[in-house]
């Protein structure tokens, strides 16, 4: 409820604590909002430049995307290895809580 009392010592009517609630959320609203389109409009901005380059031939298209797979194969081979060492400390684990066990 609001702390907000009148001059006569009269409480707000009880409605006023929906307002104040209402326009509370209006303004979370607006300011997700105002984040969203901040966020789109640098995205946009972002695009237009890659546009701008690509169009201006600065940026080759076909090289990009060789770029872009040869990073797509590189991660998956780096997965593949992070996967096999956490293999690996998963039975150097094992082997440690066996050999405590044997104290």
């Amino acid at each position: 409820m609001s702390n907000v009392v009148e001059r006569g010592g009269v409480a707000p009517p009880a409605e006023w604590d929906r307002v104040e609630r209402t326009v509370r959320k209006a303004l979370d609203d607006r300011d997700v909002w105002r984040r969203r389109a901040m966020l789109a409009e640098k995205r946009v901005h972002e695009l237009e430049a890659a546009l701008r380059d690509v169009s201006s031939g600065r940026l080759d298209p076909m090289q990009l995307s060789e770029q872009a797979h040869s990073l797509e194969r590189e991660n998956r081979i780096l997965r593949d290895r992070l996967a096999g060492a956490r293999d690996t400390v998963e039975r150097i684990l094992t082997r440690l809580k066996y050999a405590e066990d044997e104290r």
